[in-house]
């Protein structure tokens, strides 16, 4: 067995452990062995000194993430059993496929890797780490996910500047662990897109958003639609191959606008359906006095920690009242929230809201969340964030 230092919990705090919650905080800690550095691999004990956990240790509010209850070695053969059980899960539910080449693989603590994301874009992995220990482990993980993944795969990249906690001054730059190609197309659901893992947002894509994206594909046919925060065009892909008339993409960013041209051009070029705007989201609803018959509202986290929760309702009322504005009779609202903080209740409280505001007649058709490759650890249920409605609007 491998030797760790330990961490020992004060009396009493190893409640939430025996319910197998993934997170120690900082407060739960009575005292550390000596040497015990950021991102070293650590062994959680009870107050009298019985093992409770094996994990991540780093500086901050949560203190360690665990990787497992049981007293092993987080060694190769450990990754290469988490990936394996993590790609086995994917293709007993049918997602990964040559269908669709787009989807997550590890998913955090919904499939017990805290700190630890891969997304897969045909034979390209990005790898993102959250945690300090991920990072240091990083290639331990590349070379089982090449193990696991065999042909699968042809390039890592490594893309976590964001991601990890500046405080540690890790001096982490972007790039390729494994190969080393620049742009890729990836298929989703059969519709193909680029992927700008360099520099784009999250892994480069949100693949998220893939079973909302199809849903909303069968409400496309014969409407107009606006599809605001378009980023990578993804909603409008779909409304175009599901038969809509018209689509409008709205951005403030203009390198999202020129991917969500390259996206429809790649699916359906030539086609005069389309067209992008690079405007601000309220500039837009607030000066365009177009009606749709079919809006998207799936605006960035406006709460990503719990003192901005206030702010970000106000916001999202306001966003839902401009689309309630905008939307004909009849018509039909997809609205989102991917804030953590922001609690499905409060989403749906505030669109409530807005819908009031606006004095429309409105009926919730579905309740949307985050897919399948998207798990949520039914010990963890913080690792449910995407929040969505869909709502026709009489």
């Amino acid at each position: 067995m491998t030797e760790y230092r330990n961490i020992y919990l004060k009396k009493g705090k190893e409640d939430s452990l025996l319910r197998f919650h993934p997170w120690i905080f900082s407060g739960a800690i009575g005292r550390m062995d000596a040497g015990i550095n950021e991102g070293d691999i650590v062994r959680v004990m009870a107050g009298d000194g019985s093992f409770l956990a094996v994990g991540h240790y780093q500086v901050g509010s949560i203190a360690v993430r665990v990787l497992s209850f049981r007293d092993e070695a987080i060694d190769s053969s450990f990754w290469e059993r988490s990936l394996q059980a993590s790609l086995t899960m994917r293709e007993a539910i049918g997602i990964a496929n040559e269908r669709n080449q787009t989807y997550r693989l590890v998913h955090g603590e919904g499939d017990n890797l805290p700190g630890l994301v891969i997304d897969c874009y045909g034979k390209t992995a990005v790898m993102q780490a959250h945690s300090v220990g991920m990072h240091v482990q990083r290639m331990e993980i590349a070379q089982a996910l090449r193990k696991v993944m065999d042909n699968r795969i042809s390039q890592i990249y490594y893309k976590s500047e964001t991601t990890l906690p500046y405080k540690a001054n890790l001096g982490q730059e972007d790039g390729f662990l494994f190969g080393g190609s620049g742009d890729e197309i990836s298929v989703e659901n059969g519709l193909r897109f680029y992927i700008d893992w360099l520099k784009g947002q999250k892994t480069g894509f949100f693949i998220d958003q893939r079973e909302n994206r199809t849903l909303l594909e069968q409400y496309s046919k014969g409407r107009s639609v606006l599809n605001m925060f378009c980023y990578t065009g993804g909603f409008s892909v779909y409304a175009m191959r599901g038969g809509a008339r018209l689509v409008h993409s709205v951005d403030s960013s203009a390198k999202a606008v020129e991917l969500t041209n390259r996206n429809v051009a790649l699916n359906f070029p030539g086609d005069s359906r389309h067209d992008a705007f690079c405007d601000d989201a309220f500039k837009y609803l607030d000066q365009h006095d177009q009606s749709y018959d079919l809006i998207i509202l799936d605006p960035p986290a406006f709460a990503k920690h719990r003192s901005a929760i206030k702010n970000a309702l106000r916001g999202y009322i306001r966003l839902n009242v401009k689309g309630f504005e905008r939307v004909r009779r009849g018509g039909i609202v997809f609205t989102f929230s991917c804030s953590q903080a922001i609690t499905k209740d409060l989403f749906r409280q505030a669109v409530f809201t807005a819908a009031a505001q606006a004095k429309r007649n409105v009926r919730i058709l579905h309740q949307l969340h985050q897919p399948a490759d998207h798990p949520v650890n039914i010990y963890h249920p913080e690792g449910e964030y995407l929040k969505g409605l869909v709502l026709y609007v009489e």
